[in-house]
């Protein structure tokens, strides 16, 4: 991840796939990603909930930051977010791939591996520990709404993940919002 967030701007989408393709292999040597035994439609639907739930807090808080401006943050600090990924230089199936990795890395990683083993000692609290760490790795990128965003994200996959018994959920709902939010209907 390091990597990810210290490569000049032009190499962002293959560190991205590098980054991600770690995250995965990692969760399936230790074998937390396995497929499926079957779909859970609840689960699924959940993951669907939580997407638009968090998309309509962003939107809200995009609203905010470009009326406010809290602590000197500007939509310029949301359009560098956006360059990274929907640069029109990026065609439309590079991007969903980008995030088709970025959801199956994080989610294997972050959920179902890092936050899996932590839950079995604390509980719940686990998500906040892990989604703290998750915002603190992306202090690398010096910006501070994009730290912001990947906490409030974090908590509410690590609660999806938590309440939908698996990564079907949290995948789900990181997989629609990064699609919502980056291509179908970006905020800035």
């Amino acid at each position: 991840m390091v990597l990810l967030f210290t490569v000049p701007e032009g190499f962002f989408v293959p560190a991205t796939f590098i980054s991600t393709s770690c995250m995965i292999v990692s969760a399936v040597w230790v074998g937390v990603l396995r497929p499926p035994a079957r779909l859970r439609y609840a689960s699924i639907g959940l993951g669907l909930v939580t997407a638009l739930a968090l998309y309509a807090v962003f939107f809200v808080g995009g609203w905010a930051v470009s009326t406010y401006h809290p602590f000197g943050i500007t939509a310029t600090s949301e359009t560098s977010i956006y360059s990274l990924i929907s640069s029109p230089s990026n065609p439309l199936w590079l991007q969903v791939g980008v995030l088709l990795f970025d959801s199956a890395g994080y989610e294997s990683f972050f959920r179902g591996t890092l936050q899996a083993r932590l839950a079995r000692r604390v509980g719940v609290s686990a998500v906040p520990a892990v989604a703290l760490l998750d915002a603190c790795l992306h202090l690398l990128t010096l910006n501070l709404l994009w730290v912001g965003a990947t906490f409030v994200t974090d908590v509410v996959w690590g609660l999806t993940y938590h309440y939908g018994k698996g990564t079907q959920s949290s995948f789900t709902s990181h997989l629609i919002w990064d699609l919502v939010i980056f291509i179908i209907r970006p905020i800035k």
